[in-house]
């Protein structure tokens, strides 16, 4: 269990669907390619609404993609991008790094 903060756009029909009140526990899934990685950004401000600081814990090269593995505030977020992005960002394991996602990208679930 985690009480990490994130913001997720639903509609008033999924909130009654979930039964969705103030301080209901969820799950919260994003898909790798929609969140975005970056370093070096202290004072910057973006759109996203998400924004977990941590640092890479794990950088697992594929045949086409980069799946780069940030820990922040208890959480494990995968983000995807290219061999390219990951050189020009500098990241290894250890790394401080942000995880940047929208939030109508944010899918939430409940547990029966």
């Amino acid at each position: 269990e985690h009480n990490a903060e994130l913001v997720a756009t639903i509609t008033h029909g999924s909130a009654v669907s979930l039964g969705l009140k103030a301080g209901s526990a969820v799950i919260a899934m994003v898909k790798a390619p929609s969140v975005m990685v970056v370093t070096n950004c202290e004072g910057v401000r973006f759109s996203a609404r998400n924004q977990l600081n941590g640092k890479v814990t794990r950088i697992r090269p594929g045949a086409v993609n980069v799946e780069v593995t940030i820990e922040a505030q208890g959480l494990q977020v995968v983000a995807m991008g290219t061999q390219e992005s990951t050189e020009n960002l500098g990241l290894a394991v250890g790394k401080t790094a942000t995880a940047l996602f929208k939030a109508s990208q944010v899918v939430l679930a409940v547990l029966p």
